[in-house]
């Protein structure tokens, strides 16, 4: 069976390869759990545009992720509105790291993937919270977080 990968697979590939798969892996274990798709025109055509979404969320070396941090740095502190209940100002839900890396967006810091984003356990709470940012494994960043109600 010819799949395209949509997400990595330990010992397959990763978004985008085309693979040759057993019947059975693919219907039974890839397909169902969205991690591919079966190949085809159309598809290939998707490969193209997974591609060009990793490429532009992607860190290109230990320089590109010394920039990214430096762009990080300038719109730090990233404020965050969240729902949350008048008197005890706990959130309706709790902060996610995609919230996180769009708030980053929004504050005018660069665009992120949501898997480099580290958050300390469940936010669930108005305030300050500290969230560190993986860009490269040498390249940390320690970013504050303002949670505030809406």
């Amino acid at each position: 069976m010819k799949l395209i990968l949509t997400a990595d697979v330990a010992g397959l590939g990763g978004p985008g390869d085309i693979v040759e798969v057993k019947d059975g892996y693919g219907r039974n274990y890839l397909l169902p759990r969205s991690l591919a798709i079966v190949a085809s025109k159309g598809a290939e055509k998707q490969v193209q545009t997974i591609r060009r979404a990793q490429q532009a969320r992607a860190i290109r070396g230990l320089d590109h992720a010394q920039e990214v941090k430096a762009a990080i740095e300038k719109v730090a502190p990233v404020q965050l509105k969240a729902k949350a209940a008048a008197g005890s100002g706990k959130l309706f839900g709790s902060v996610t790291t995609a919230d996180v890396v769009s708030a980053i967006k929004a504050a005018g810091g660069p665009v992120l993937d949501k898997r480099s984003v580290e958050l300390p356990g469940h936010i669930k709470t108005v305030g300050k919270h500290s969230v560190n940012v993986r860009l490269h494994p040498e390249v940390n960043v320690a970013l504050k977080l303002e949670v505030t109600a809406s």
